[in-house]
Order: structure tokens, then C-alpha cells, then sequence
């Protein structure tokens, strides 16, 4: 190394998922950024800002099957970078089928491997191509239910800051069973056993950030030892999966809505593992305006 590792995104995952956002948004804040640069150029092209000088240190490319070629080097380059001393970090987008079928609807355009229509083959064999790479991604993101305004908060929440920060950071996610499971979830916990607020009418058009949701959650006898089990399973698989080289930990826990108890449940998670000294993020995914705060602890 010449000068400062560089800090590569390599950003890929199924057509429709929003790349081109997110590589538009990574670029709002400071990444240089390359769209559908092929696997096998990447180290060479590391290595014209890998000099003195150079004053790149924040890097994003698009990866995908408009260079199906190419992606017959599976995860090599990307090795290859890492022995280079630059921190790489490969994320995967993708979205629910139906949610990418309407998008490719919207836009009237053809899905590349099928330009003869067969968006539904497309998308398949798509998945099938990018197995190897969304099989080792550093971070998953799930886009099924982001507008564009959603995905641009995300980027600028996970990349806006952070970049140079090494080790792990948490990801909770509060969702329900019935809108489907976080595609980028690592972890799932159920948490639909516990007493269900939406069955109190003073409670039902509340949340779970109400104190009073919270409270009526919590009180039920089962609530503390889920919770207390749950911190014991993260305090040990969270060190494991730090020396695997994880850089990102996604949890989900779901009730059936995704609007009273797993809200519940995701915040103490949060405040417990905040407490712990992890870095720790919260998504609502499925409350109604319900957003993305991102928290630290020294």
C-alpha cells in the first residue's frame, strides 16, 4: 500500500432492487462512483488511485448481470482487493419478486436476460447468477418496501457517516409476518406469542413507542426471559460472527403486523445492546412514518 486503504462499496443484487439509486446517493456523499464495471477490472482499477497523491478513499461500484461475462470470476477480485489492504464491503440488493415485477411495469423496460418479455424467468435465472455473490455479501437490504426517498435515508444513514469505523455494526429491523420477512435479516426472532396490543382499543391505534403499548408488552411474564435469552444468544454469536469478519449483523424480530410488539421487543434489544458498547441501528419497517435512527456507543 501506498497510501490510505481505500474504502470500496460493491454494491450488486437482482434488476429493480434500486442500484443505480443507491450508487446515485453514495455519490451525494463523496464516493466515487462507477456503474457496471466489470469483476475481473477491478483490482486494476484500484490500483490508479493506489499511489501517492491520489486523493480517493471512498469508492462505490455496480456489479450485475448486464456483465454476465464477467461474473464467471465469482468472488476473486474482490479477494484480491482485500490483499491489497483496502476494506471492501459487497452489498446485495433485492426486492420481493412481485415488487420487482411492478417496478419493470412502471418503467417499460425489458429485464436484461429476458429483452423479449419473461420477467419472470429473468428474475430467475438472475438470482441464479448472483447466488455466489449474495452468498458472501458483507450486507444484504431488502428494498421490497422503500420509495426512493426511503432508500436515499438509508444510504445516508449507513454511509454518510461511519466509513473509516471498523468492526460490527447491528442492524434491527421491527417487521411483520403478514408483509413478509426482511430479505436481508441474518437473524429472526418471533416475538408473536407475547400479549397483543391490537386487541386493547385504547392500545390498537397506538404503537409500539406509546409508553403505554410498551408497558402493556413488557408486563406480560414472558417478555423479560425472551428478552434476557436473546441478549445471552447475541452476547456470544456476536464476538463469533466479528472474528468471521462480519461488518454488518442484521437481526429481525416480527409479530404479525409489525406495529406494536416487535417495535416493543426491537427497542429494548436496542437500549440492551447499546449498553454493550455495539453499534446498534433501528428500522421500523412496517409502522406507518415510521423511520431509521441510527445509534452509537464509544
Amino acid at each position: 500500500m501506498t497510501h490510505t486503504p481505500i474504502h470500496f462499496v460493491i454494491l450488486t443484487g437482482t434488476s429493480g432492487s434500486g442500484k443505480s439509486h443507491a450508487l446515485n446517493y453514495l455519490e451525494d456523499v463523496g464516493y466515487f462512483c462507477v456503474d457496471n464495471l466489470p469483476l475481473t477490472l477491478i483490482p486494476q482499477f484500484a490500483e490508479q488511485f493506489d499511489r501517492p497523491g491520489s486523493r480517493v478513499d471512498k469508492i462505490a461500484l455496480v456489479v450485475d448481470v448486464r456483465e454476465r461475462f464477467f461474473l464467471n470470476a465469482g468472488t476473486e477480485p474482490i479477494a484480491i482487493l482485500r490483499n491489497m489492504g483496502h476494506r471492501v464491503e459487497t452489498v446485495f440488493m433485492d426486492a420481493d419478486d412481485a415488487v420487482l415485477i411492478r417496478r419493470y411495469s412502471e418503467t417499460r423496460r425489458p429485464h436484461p436476460l429476458s429483452p423479449d418479455g419473461g420477467i419472470v424467468e429473468g428474475i430467475a435465472l438472475e438470482r441464479e447468477l448472483l447466488a455466489p455473490l449474495r452468498n458472501t455479501a458483507d450486507r444484504r437490504i431488502d428494498t421490497s418496501a422503500y420509495s426512493v426517498h426511503d432508500l436515499r435515508g438509508h444510504i445516508q444513514s449507513h454511509y454518510g457517516r461511519h466509513t473509516t469505523v471498523k468492526g460490527l455494526t447491528i442492524s434491527l429491523v421491527a417487521f411483520g409476518f403478514k408483509y413478509g420477512i426482511p430479505l436481508e435479516a441474518d437473524l429472526i426472532f418471533d416475538v408473536r406469542f407475547l400479549s397483543n396490543p391490537h386487541f386493547v382499543p385504547d392500545l390498537k391505534e397506538h404503537t409500539g413507542e406509546n409508553p403505554e403499548v410498551r408497558k402493556y408488552v413488557l408486563n406480560d411474564p414472558r417478555a423479560e426471559p425472551l428478552l434476557s435469552r436473546l441478549e445471552s444468544l447475541l452476547t456470544y454469536t456476536i464476538p463469533e460472527y466479528e472474528r468471521e469478519g462480519r461488518s454488518y449483523l442484521t437481526i429481525g424480530v416480527g409479530c404479525t403486523g409489525g406495529k406494536h410488539r416487535s417495535v416493543v421487543m426491537a427497542g429494548e434489544l436496542l437500549e440492551r445492546l447499546e449498553k454493550a458498547g455495539h453499534r446498534v441501528e433501528i428500522r421500523l419497517r412496517d409502522v406507518k412514518g415510521g423511520g431509521e435512527r441510527a445509534a452509537d456507543t464509544a
